[in-house]
């Protein structure tokens, strides 16, 4: 199946876990001494596009590692007094980014299925 979807399988799940990532941020924006936290969206994919070509990893695996490796502490612009380094403007801005680059890969993923059940009916 992975290599039916090639790269988006694999971009979809990476674009999910910063999603929570980002999710986390804005939960946490009232936590005392909480580190806003960020993936490398670019770094976590070629990781484990690289790990599963290279290895006899598991996709998820390769994915969960890869996006372990790819997550970063975000400096804060303005860290408040008690230690919060979560900006709420910016983790909503980029939260409502990351949310467009999903349902861009969504698209591209539903596009490959309806192409193959199509051939798959004949219709």
């Amino acid at each position: 199946m992975a290599d039916f979807l090639g790269i988006h399988g694999t971009a979809l799940a990476v674009r999910e876990q910063r999603l929570q990532v980002l999710a986390a941020n804005i939960a946490n924006a009232d936590t005392p001494h909480y580190k806003a936290q960020d993936l490398d969206f670019n770094g976590a994919l070629n990781a484990a596009l690289a790990a599963q070509r290279g290895g006899p990893l598991e996709q998820g695996n390769a994915i969960s590692t890869a996006v372990t490796n790819a997550h970063y502490l975000r400096p804060s612009s303005q860290p408040s007094l008690d230690g919060n380094t979560v900006d709420g403007d910016r983790e909503n801005a980029a939260f409502a980014q990351a949310s467009l680059e999903y349902r861009a890969s969504l698209s591209f993923v539903e596009a490959k299925v309806r192409g193959m059940l199509t051939a798959i009916t004949g219709q």
